[in-house]
């Protein structure tokens, strides 16, 4: 069973960046899929980012898309989240996921692995 670890997140003022990590332990990452979701306080948890097992397929909210950019580096059992022009939208609790069956990336039911989160704040 693959345990999951975001690092990465803070404080951060309207138009900065951050690089999320999401270091996964106890399984091969590159046996699962990999997401990234968000719940900001009051909201459900919603789907940010995703990447397949080999990294040749991504899916992005159109929220995020030209501003966020997934990654997988499968040697290092790590994924990241390079978020750029973050917005006071995007703060939130992030949440990294896997799941080793098929490549739903906006379901967060498909996600069998969760991390604790890491919190992302973006100040005006």
């Amino acid at each position: 069973q693959v345990q999951l670890v975001e690092s990465g997140g803070g404080l951060v003022q309207a138009g900065g960046s951050l690089r999320l990590s999401c270091a996964a332990s106890g399984g091969t990452l590159s046996s699962y899929a990999m997401g990234w979701f968000r719940q900001a306080p009051g909201k459900e948890r919603e789907p940010v980012a995703a990447i397949s097992w080999s990294g040749g397929t991504t899916y992005y909210a159109d929220s995020v898309k030209s501003r966020f950019t997934i990654s997988r580096d499968n040697a290092k059992n790590t994924v990241y989240l390079q978020m750029i022009s973050l917005k006071p939208e995007d703060t939130a609790v992030y949440y990294c996921a896997a799941e080793d069956s098929t490549f739903r990336p906006q379901s967060a039911s498909a996600f069998d692995y969760w991390g604790q989160g890491t919190q992302v704040t973006v100040s005006s």
